[in-house]
């Protein structure tokens, strides 16, 4: 997250932001399932597919973990080790295991279901508990929740169409 991110000014341009982010998302998914490349791994071996059920991950960290403030390790099913630090190095590939032999089916249903869970945790959220800080204690910067809302949604949607849509 760097100093120079742009920040919603109000609740209903956040959730447009989201929505934009998630449109466009799904309309490159839509032509890599057209063109039968939903399932082909790129160089890294990361199919679209794969990079759809990160996303599900995330949005359920940040529902579960940086919103309802619950371990990360029971929101992520990973264990205490694994969470600690936060390390992607770790972490995103212990959950690309997890996930690579699902059903393309399967990470759809459950991207689409947490896509719409999280829309509705934010719908009852006002703008000014995402701008409180997320966790206080933790963050010497004391940073606003709304950064890692933007971060697992809008900014996570649109780096991983940026990567997928390479397999066009």
């Amino acid at each position: 997250m760097s100093d120079e991110q742009w920040v919603p000014g109000s609740k209903a341009e956040l959730m447009s932001e989201i929505k934009r982010e998630w449109k466009s998302l799904m309309d490159v998914v839509a032509k890599l399932e057209a063109a039968n490349k939903i399932t082909t791994p790129d160089e890294g071996g990361w199919s679209p597919k794969d990079n759809l059920a990160h996303l599900a991950e995330w949005m359920n960290s940040l529902m579960g973990y940086h919103i309802d403030k619950r371990p990360p390790e029971a929101v992520m099913g990973l264990t205490k080790e694994q969470t600690e630090g936060w390390d992607m190095e770790i972490i995103n590939p212990v959950l690309f295991e997890r996930n690579r032999n699902r059903s393309v089916e399967d990470v759809m249903a459950q991207l689409n279901q947490t896509y719409e869970k999280l829309l509705a945790k934010l719908d009852g959220m006002s703008f000014e508990e995402l701008l409180k800080p997320r966790y206080p204690g933790e963050d010497p910067e004391k940073r606003p929740l709304l950064l890692w809302v933007l971060g697992d949604t809008s900014e996570h949607f649109a780096e991983h169409r940026e990567t997928i849509a390479k397999m066009l």
